[in-house]
């Protein structure tokens, strides 16, 4: 089987313990073969004159520096396509037979600029809410460990 990196990329500050509890336990759980990296970028300072436009260039500048090259990019926005777990693993799986890595990536608090939604392969929405960023990674996390219970066949994930 392929190795595969999954990249979470995330604009925010440090988040609360409960956050980092959350997305430590999922990404530990994932086997060698398809491992979790968080990437964190640093909000851009609110402030100074500066508009919305602005705040998102600079973070959007950031975070086309972290992404690692030759990359799936997915971007996470609550008004993406909803896949279904099943679904997220099988693109996985495609992925990794196609010998790809991929990258999550969550915006700030004013989302994400559109030259990053261009970037992206797939907008996905974990939810048509509204979630917390902090949130989100948990909950992603999550939803890669499950999608690799499948691709496992590991009891984990029940139908």
């Amino acid at each position: 089987m392929e190795i595969m990196k999954l990249y979470i990329v995330a604009v925010g500050n440090k988040m609360p313990t409960w956050v980092d509890s959350g997305f430590n336990e999922y990404s530990k759980r994932m086997p060698t073969e398809l491992s979790i990296q968080f990437i964190n970028i640093k909000p851009e300072k609110r402030g100074a004159g500066k508009n919305t436009e602005q705040i998102l260039a600079a973070e959007g500048l950031r975070i086309k520096a972290a992404l690692p090259s030759s990359c799936q990019i997915v971007v996470l926005d609550e008004n993406g396509k909803q896949w279904s777990t099943t679904s997220l693993a099988e693109r996985i799986e495609g992925w990794m037979g196609d010998g790809c890595n991929a990258a999550f990536i969550i915006g700030g608090s004013d989302g994400l600029h559109g030259d990053i939604k261009k970037l992206a392969k797939y907008i996905l929405a974990l939810s048509a809410m509204t979630l917390p960023h902090g949130l989100v990674r948990v909950v992603l996390a999550e939803q890669l460990y499950r999608a690799n219970s499948i691709i496992k066949r590991h009891p984990y994930h029940r139908e």
